[in-house]
This record gives structure tokens, C-alpha cells and sequence, in this order.
């Protein structure tokens, strides 16, 4: 007679998928610190291409002196600023030099995101590197461009990716909302919808419709 052993715990399938999702996305986030005229700005960010290209905020790196990033095994590369996005988006690439080529995300279509889908954010939040959320699509808004959702993202977490279900980077983690002027999350947190970022990404590696800058890209918009 055969006997099927179980293991000692079984993932539920919702589970499942946030692991995969994690498991294939988190080698590819980096943590982001910059030094700025008064003090530090922390972030996270995206790796785009393996040659060590980053997609992060801007607001993460304005201004900043220096930029170190970590990457997945905790090496810790010097960061350039190679382009920013113009005001209405926060963005901007950085390139460091890694010795081996990197993991790198996949870009959805978020021109198909849908209130109420489930989605998730990875990022450094209070120095807590490789932390993942989740949470929905609270609402889009079409005016100013932000999916607005309930999935933690906290101070450390800008840049960082707001994945689907699938593990397709379908937002690019921007900002919450503190009407007490606390820092914390309160479960209002906006990202850039990808497809923006896909269009600055694609002006970068053009080198289209930019304008240098003492060695840096502006994408005018």
C-alpha cells in the first residue's frame, strides 16, 4: 500500500503567488541612499537593465552629493544620476558599475490595471531592506496620473515597484498621504503608472528628446 506524505505545512495558493512573485522580483530591487545638502534621502529602486541601469524617483536623489545603492547580495555600488524625468513625474535612472550582471524587472501594461485587483510592493521602508506588501487598487487617478492604493509603502519605499500578480512591475511607488503630517502609512499611498515610466525609460535609451545638463539627461515634459 502507498502512503502520500504531506509536508508539514502546506502554502494556501494565494500565498503561493506572493512568494513567487517575491522570490523572482527581489533580486532585482536595490536600496537607494543619497546624500543631500541637509542630510540623507533613502529610496528604493528598479533594476532595468543588467548592465546596472535603475529606475527610481527623483525626489529620492534631488540634489544629492553622493549616491550609494545596494544591490540583492549586499554589495554597495556609487551611483550617477543619468536622467530625470520632468515635475509631473518623478522619475529618474541611475547607473552603477556591477561586477556581474544584474536581475531586472519586467514591465505590465498598466493601461490594464482595474480597481479592486490585488496588488504588490517591495521596498526599503525605514531601512528595512526587501520588505513586501500587499494590498488592492484603491482607485485611478486619470487626472494626475497615480494608482492609488492600500499597500503599505512607507518613507524608504519611493522607487520601489507595485507589482501585479503576476510579477509585472505595473507602478513605480511615488508618495502617501499624511493629512496629520505623520510620517507612517495610513493606507493612502500613490504610484506612477508603468507605461509613463516606460515612455521615459524608452526617451532615455533613445537619448530622444533630451536635453544635457552638466553630463545628465532632462527629459523635458
Amino acid at each position: 500500500m502507498m502512503f502520500l506524505v504531506l509536508p508539514v505545512f502546506a502554502y494556501e495558493a494565494d500565498e503561493l503567488i506572493n512568494i513567487s512573485v517575491y522570490e523572482k522580483i527581489n533580486p532585482a530591487i536595490v536600496a537607494i541612499d543619497a546624500q543631500i545638502p541637509d542630510g540623507f534621502s533613502a529610496g528604493t529602486g528598479c533594476v532595468i537593465k543588467s548592465n546596472g541601469l535603475i529606475l527610481t524617483g527623483s525626489h529620492v536623489v534631488e540634489g544629492a552629493n553622493t549616491i550609494e545603492v545596494k544591490i540583492n547580495n549586499g554589495q554597495v555600488y556609487k551611483a550617477d544620476v543619468v536622467a530625470k524625468a520632468g515635475k509631473n513625474n518623478d522619475l529618474a535612472v541611475l547607473k552603477i558599475n556591477p561586477k556581474t550582471p544584474l536581475k531586472t524587472i519586467e514591465f505590465g501594461d498598466s493601461e490594464q490595471v482595474k480597481v479592486g485587483q490585488r496588488v504588490l510592493a517591495i521596498g526599503n521602508p525605514f531601512g528595512f531592506s526587501g520588505t513586501l506588501t500587499q494590498g488592492i487598487v484603491s482607485r485611478i487617478d486619470y487626472a494626475k496620473g497615480r494608482i492609488q492604493t492600500d499597500a503599505s509603502i512607507n518613507p524608504g519605499c519611493s522607487g520601489g515597484p507595485l507589482l501585479n500578480s503576476k510579477g509585472q512591475v505595473i507602478g513605480i511607488s511615488q508618495s502617501i498621504y499624511n493629512p496629520d503630517n505623520n510620517i507612517s502609512n495610513i493606507g493612502i499611498g500613490f504610484a506612477i503608472p508603468i507605461n509613463d515610466a516606460k515612455k521615459f525609460v524608452a526617451a532615455v535609451l533613445a537619448d530622444d528628446s533630451t536635453v544635457r545638463r552638466k553630463n545628465k539627461i532632462v527629459i523635458s515634459k
